[in-house]
């Protein structure tokens, strides 16, 4: 196997050295690669970033100011321009990477091999349910006679363009759970042969919460899919998070966010009534729900038809049981529409998401 060096998409990957966490995350927002080459000005390798290295430096709790190379592979996976194709692809599946450098004489990176360079399409079906039942009290008097989803954002219905997201990741299968006004969002979305996907419908004749509509499932899905709330406007890769649930061998994966908190007041730590410390308007750091999830088909056996349950009580049944469950930190665009104010500010999260 050659390598084509004029072909110069790979550059969208490069960054300086003593770039920051927050202009790795913009690289690879707008790369569409999953890595993040660190090169100097004569294109020498001094160390490589994944997508997965800055998500699990975010639940460490690392800065965005913070320079990556806390995050960042010195010795990462090469390969050289003279590998062949099965070589390459054997080196992909043993080290579980799916880009890979091509380095040349003095670690000059002459290139990038992707695993969909060897691997036309993806096989493995992929589903995703929408929860579009809400009645959007929030957002009243906007949802009197409007559901929630199909208010416009951009001139279209925000569960358009959440469909329009996933179609972009090979998404051609959607089930939408409706009840609220749900004649209006059959209506407008129909079989969706017009938006060129497949869909249908769980109608819920009462609320059944983020989960409970999934025990109306029928067939029950035999691979993994997506679950997302309808209001949830985000630049994630709905088939990236995918393979990452698969990858982590968990029953169920959920989507979180940072959340930071600027307390406007000096905090004075106490210990009954010793004064041991002070902090002058901390920063609380927390991983909220984004609204986004992956679930195994098994997990629809601990939800009892008809019944009301929400994400968070099915994700804290399996902990029960003992099931894995982990989270898939998102750097993406996000926002929850649910009140008048992130409404209004939607369509200006929509830049950099449609």
């Amino acid at each position: 196997m050659t390598v084509d060096v004029d072909r110069p998409d790979w550059r969208a990957a490069v960054l300086a050295p003593g770039a920051t966490v927050e202009e790795a995350i913009r690289n690879l927002n707008s790369s569409n690669h999953q890595i993040v080459l660190v090169l100097t000005d004569g294109d020498e390798l001094v160390g490589t970033i994944t997508d997965g290295d800055i998500r699990r430096g975010l639940l460490k709790g690392v800065g965005l100011q913070e320079i990556v190379d806390s995050l960042m592979h010195t010795d990462p996976v090469v390969v050289t321009p003279a590998d062949g194709r099965d070589a390459v692809l054997q080196l992909m599946e043993e080290c579980q990477v799916h880009e890979v450098p091509v380095v040349g004489p003095g670690r000059r990176v002459v290139g990038l091999h992707t695993w969909s360079d060897f691997v036309r399409g993806d096989e493995r079906p992929k589903l995703m349910v929408i929860m579009a039942g809400g009645e959007g009290h929030r957002l009243r008097p906007l949802t009197e006679t409007c559901p929630k989803p199909l208010l416009p954002i951009a001139g279209r219905p925000m569960l358009e363009h959440i469909i329009e997201r996933a179609t972009t990741d090979g998404f051609c299968r959607f089930v939408l759970a409706i009840r609220y006004l749900g004649h209006m969002i059959e209506e407008y979305f129909g079989d969706g042969t017009r938006f060129g996907v497949e869909i249908d419908y769980l109608r819920e004749d009462q609320p059944l919460g983020t989960a409970g509509a999934l025990s109306l499932l029928d067939p029950v899905p035999v691979e993994p899919f997506v679950v997302s709330n309808g209001d949830v406007l985000t630049a994630i890769r709905y088939g990236e998070m995918l393979n990452y649930h698969c990858d982590q061998g968990a029953l169920a994966t959920m989507a979180v966010r940072l959340h930071e908190w600027h307390h406007q007041f000096g905090v004075v730590h106490t210990d009954g009534v010793e004064i041991m410390d002070f902090e002058e308007k901390p920063v609380d750091r927390s991983h909220v729900n984004a609204g986004v999830y992956v679930l195994e088909p098994e997990v629809l056996r601990l939800l009892a038809a008809g019944e009301v349950c929400d994400m968070p009580s099915l994700f804290s049944r399996l902990r029960e049981r003992g099931e894995r469950t982990v989270v898939y930190p998102l750097h993406e665009s996000w926002l929850d529409v649910g009140r008048g104010d992130d409404y209004r500010s939607a369509e200006e999260v929509l830049g950099p998401i449609g």
